[in-house]
């Protein structure tokens, strides 16, 4: 993308709404990068509220959805491994989304017989600053969530703890006092953010940064050292507004929601995490800016899946500092429903799942179902609220669609966004193994140049050379109901070579999996494996996830206990983590009165301490486990 095209989109002269996937995903991937590295390009609101949730509506298998996000360039320095994983933290933008929060902490506690009524929920302010990691001998950024960069130089710089509480107290932020920052650094800085980022790099600090660390403005808060709401779940949802306002005010420093978090430590092993969020706890952001708006028609989107998406084209409308001129209507049960046509009225707003949302019809009007694809023409069907387009073969929005999925979930590999994959569409290709029969002279007669098509040989063949997961392979075919996780769990229970023989019984009997998503991947598998079997003869180079019945078969004598890692270790963490699980042993981030051994390195932190010796857990050292292990 080029400085103009980004400059055009920083000026919102060209809308969201009217990106390509691949350059919307490559500004939302530079605009937080931007922001990380303290030099923020957009503000938080239109990130938050318009590009991330357009991104994720488009692309919700994006690097961005899936792992911790990376801190930006301005960090040169040789990664190193973190004493503990830091997650990011799911966000909600609604009540309604709170509420689905809510549901699953109250079916997580019903599975372990917790009485509903007994989930305690604590509330914090969520700090807009760096956020670290302190052991007490050194301080790192959170980098990727497992390697991050030390820049203990700031403590030595004279940077104090909140509190005057001491180092070595785990995940915090670095932060500026809210009112400290409009009195002495304003003029001096944009944002909050750019001071910030000051702090933590290599260079000299600016003499009004280093005034502020030494009036102890300027700090690293520890997030054990945060005032908090703490009540029963409950009274959250009867004071949710009150209680938001109130933690809102808690501090002196930036704050851009708030953090809720179930405190009962048998609920939240129960919860556990995914890849980039603990499931237990959930960031609450709201943006409050809305508008009446008209619509002047209703247009037809055909999605990779081959849903028929309604995008309402608005009068031109300012909100929250930007000209909205269309906005999806989510689906054609919606329309017909509400009376979503040219003439209607609706309440937009910036916040939610698409690029504006529309969250009601205030007046309707006549609507416009459409009987046939717009990109095929083929008759349309209805599948619930859902308008279908079934010609999945050979819609051509839809191929396309999927061919670009492809080498975006696979993301080993640059070139093959929808730009390229369109030109490819042009001259005939309509298979990803047609993609893997091209050579460099079909790409030149194609009209893509010499050093392009070089460059797309050589990402076609990392694509097959670098390792990845079996599960990401798979999910990359892009079948209904087969995300990435569900790949996961699917080949945990079968290896990538059986699945395609799986019967709907087999399926349905695996942990998680409904009768009704095990109908659609059985359908979905059978109409991928052709496919599935030309790639196969590329030898993708497939990191095969480990079986849960060879877990089961294991005779190692800490097979099936449970253990929490916790310090600096002499070896890497997260190779001792993978060997664990390789023995069948459960892996969990908190100790709690199931917990049988907390493994312990240097630095550690008081907390998981005294929860062991509260649980009468059994606190052994890295050396004697590797000792234990190796028996």
């Amino acid at each position: 993308m080029s400085q103009q095209a980004i400059n055009q989109i920083i000026r919102q002269e060209v809308l969201a709404g009217d990106l390509s996937d691949q350059d919307l995903a490559q500004f939302c991937e530079l605009a937080n990068a931007a922001y990380r590295d303290g030099n923020p390009i957009i503000t938080d609101q239109d990130y938050d509220f318009v590009y991330l949730p357009a991104l994720k509506q488009r692309l919700p298998e994006h690097s961005l959805f899936q792992v911790v996000e990376p801190e930006g360039q301005g960090f040169s320095e040789e990664k190193v491994l973190l004493p503990e994983a830091m997650l990011s933290t799911d966000k909600a933008y609604s009540w309604h989304e709170i509420q689905k929060w809510i549901e699953r902490l109250e079916k997580s506690a019903t599975d372990i017989n917790l009485a509903i009524q007994s989930i305690q929920i604590k509330a914090t302010p969520k700090l807009d600053g760096f956020a670290g990691f302190d052991d007490g001998a050194r301080l790192y950024t959170r980098g990727d969530g497992k390697k991050g960069s030390d820049i203990s130089r700031v403590f030595a710089r004279g940077l104090q703890v909140y509190n005057d509480s001491g180092r070595g107290q785990g995940a915090g932020e670095i932060v500026i006092k809210q009112s400290y920052f409009q009195t002495h650094l304003a003029d001096s800085f944009e944002y909050p953010r750019n001071f910030q980022a000051s702090l933590i790099k290599e260079k000299a600090l600016d003499k009004k940064a280093q005034q502020a660390i030494n009036d102890k403005a300027a700090l690293f808060v520890p997030f054990v050292q945060l005032p908090t709401w703490q009540g029963e779940i409950g009274e959250l949802i009867e004071q949710f507004e009150t209680i938001v306002a109130e933690v809102l005010a808690m501090v002196d420093f930036d704050v851009d929601g708030v953090v809720f978090e179930a405190t009962n430590e048998a609920l939240k092993t129960q919860m556990g995490a995914n890849r980039k969020f603990h499931r237990w706890q959930i960031a609450f952001k709201e943006n409050k800016d809305k508008a009446q708006v008209k619509v002047l028609s209703v247009t037809p989107q055909v999605g990779r899946t081959g849903k028929i998406t309604p995008v309402a084209e608005l009068e031109p409308t300012l909100l929250s500092g930007a000209t909205i001129v269309r906005a999806t209507g989510h689906h054609y049960g919606l329309v017909k429903e509400q009376g979503l046509g040219a003439g209607s009225v609706i309440e937009l707003t910036r916040s939610g799942l698409v690029i504006p949302k529309i969250n009601q019809v205030l007046q309707s009007a006549p609507v416009d179902i459409p009987a046939i694809c717009p990109s095929c023409t083929a008759p349309l069907q209805w599948e619930a609220d859902f308008l279908m387009c079934v010609n999945h073969a050979l819609c051509p929005a839809q191929v396309i669609g999927k061919m670009e999925y492809f080498f975006k979930i696979l993301a080993n590999n640059d070139g093959f966004g929808i730009a390229t994959i369109e030109k490819l569409y042009e001259h005939g290709i309509r298979k990803i193994s047609q993609i893997y029969q091209l050579d460099h002279s079909a790409l030149v007669a194609m009209g893509f140049g010499d050093k392009t098509s070089k460059n797309l040989m050589h990402q076609l063949r990392r694509s097959h050379t670098e390792q990845i997961e079996d599960w990401r392979f798979l999910a990359a075919f892009g079948m209904a109901r087969m995300g990435t996780g569900n790949c996961e769990n699917l080949l945990k229970a079968y290896a990538l070579k059986e699945v395609f023989d799986l019967s709907l019984a087999e399926i349905s009997a695996i942990d998680g999996f409904a009768e009704l998503s095990a109908k659609m991947i059985v359908v979905g598998l059978q109409a991928i494996r052709a496919e599935f079997d030309v790639l196969q003869h590329y030898q993708f180079n497939l990191e095969i996830t480990r079986l849960d019945t060879d877990i089961a078969q294991s005779s190692h004598a800490l097979f099936g206990k449970k253990i929490v890692f916790t310090g600096k270790m002499i070896g890497s963490r997260e190779v001792m983590k993978k060997q664990a699980k390789t023995l069948g042993m459960q892996v969990l981030s908190s100790v709690t009165g199931k917990t049988n051994y907390l493994i312990i390195g240097e630095n550690v932190g008081p907390k998981k301490i005294e929860n062991a010796q509260k649980f009468g857990v059994e606190i052994v050292k890295e050396l004697d486990y590797m000792a234990m292990i190796a028996q």
